[in-house]
């Protein structure tokens, strides 16, 4: 940042030095602030999305080339809104869960073709918190149970969660923060929350501040939609042993730009930036959770952003190349050694015709077996 801040001060030194007019000056300053920028919509204070969003800024920035602005944000199905609709917002970092729902609710006409994806992310677990009187989430039954704001993927996913487990709650509506507290205190019955494990609201929590974690049922019906998942003793210090939950994959979205617009070749810099510079997401201090993340795993029902399909086919065709280059040079060191041994010397052409028909050989290997 003191770079970029020394680079405009000499911008505007050299500006007032050859003369140029103030509104000039001011344009040139405007242009290069924004040069490059991409605003991230992540989630809330407490949650997994605003620290991956940070990890994104932190390792992803290039002074006058690529600026991330992480945002804070109100949850999966407003996170969409925001992509759609709010200004300044290319990245959206929402559930996997939102589209079919959005599209079932019939909330954004022609979404498929507005909204594609650079990746998925990771798993985000449901965790539903309870007060020391409740035991299992029937004991829930005409409860209040709080949701997180209406909007929110949370909110969303404890719809669906509790429709599919046919038990009727009360839901309510805090931010989580608050609802915390109301469990604590007995006044509400329990909470949801989706995040990626381990969320930080509940870090410090221990077995004597009477709140505990209760398993989700993993009926088939829940495992049509959710994967199946666990919070362990290494999650929480709140847990003495695991138990059993679901998770929800998290998603980088983005707007389907006009490809010639300054924005898509912004969000293609972002997209290249982020495949090419992913190692260091995995190295400390950033999230544990990138650790789970597959590059190149597909998303059902959504379209991948085309820079960031593109970049994967060329890594895919490198790999593949690499591995093909290394088979080759082991496969001619076989043949030396077994030249040497009979006595008899193969031509490079004779290699390359052998090493094609053991390629063919071991492509029909899988279907022989």
């Amino acid at each position: 940042m003191l770079r970029r801040a020394a680079l405009f001060s000499a911008w505007v030194a050299c500006g007032l030095a050859f003369g140029l007019p103030a509104a000039a000056q001011s344009d040139n300053l405007k242009r290069e602030t924004n040069r490059g920028v991409i605003g991230v919509i992540s989630g809330g204070v407490d949650g997994t999305y605003v620290r991956i969003a940070a990890d994104l800024s932190a390792v992803l920035e290039e002074p006058g080339t690529l600026r991330v602005l992480p945002v804070l944000g109100k949850g999966s199905v407003q996170n969409l809104a925001d992509l759609l609709y709010l200004r300044g917002i290319d990245v959206g970092i929402v559930q996997s869960d939102v589209l079919a729902y959005v599209r079932r609710e019939k909330l954004y006409p022609g979404l498929e073709s507005r909204v594609q994806y650079i990746a998925k992310l990771y798993n985000e677990e449901l965790h539903l918190l309870a007060g020391k009187d409740i035991n299992s989430v029937n004991d829930l039954a005409g409860k209040t149970v709080n949701f997180d704001v209406k909007g929110s993927g949370t909110y969303m996913t404890a719809t669906l969660i509790f429709d599919a487990l046919h038990i009727k709650v009360v839901p309510v509506s805090d931010d989580q923060a608050l609802a915390l507290e109301k469990v604590r205190k007995g006044e509400t019955a329990a909470l949801v929350y989706v995040a990626g494990k381990p969320a930080r609201l509940f870090r410090d929590l221990k077995a004597e501040d009477g709140v505990h974690f209760l398993p989700i049922p993993q009926t088939p019906e829940i495992l049509q939609t959710y994967l199946p998942s666990q919070l362990t003793p290494a999650d929480y210090q709140l847990l003495s042993a695991p138990i059993d939950t679901v998770a929800v994959g998290a998603v980088m979205a983005v707007i389907s730009f006009p490809p010639q617009s300054e924005r898509y070749h912004n969000l293609a810099r972002f997209a290249e930036a982020f495949f090419s510079k992913f190692p260091s997401f995995l190295e400390a201090p950033r999230h544990p959770k990138w650790k789970e993340v597959n590059l190149s795993a597909q998303l059902p029902g959504w379209t991948r952003f085309p820079p960031a399909e593109a970049w994967l086919k060329r890594q895919g065709t490198m790999e593949r190349l690499a591995a093909d280059t290394r088979l080759r040079q082991a496969f001619d060191a076989f043949l030396d050694e077994q030249s040497k041994a009979i006595g008899r010397v193969e031509t490079a052409e004779q290699k390359k015709i052998m090493f094609e028909q053991f390629l063919r050989w071991q492509e029909k290997q899988p279907q022989l077996q």
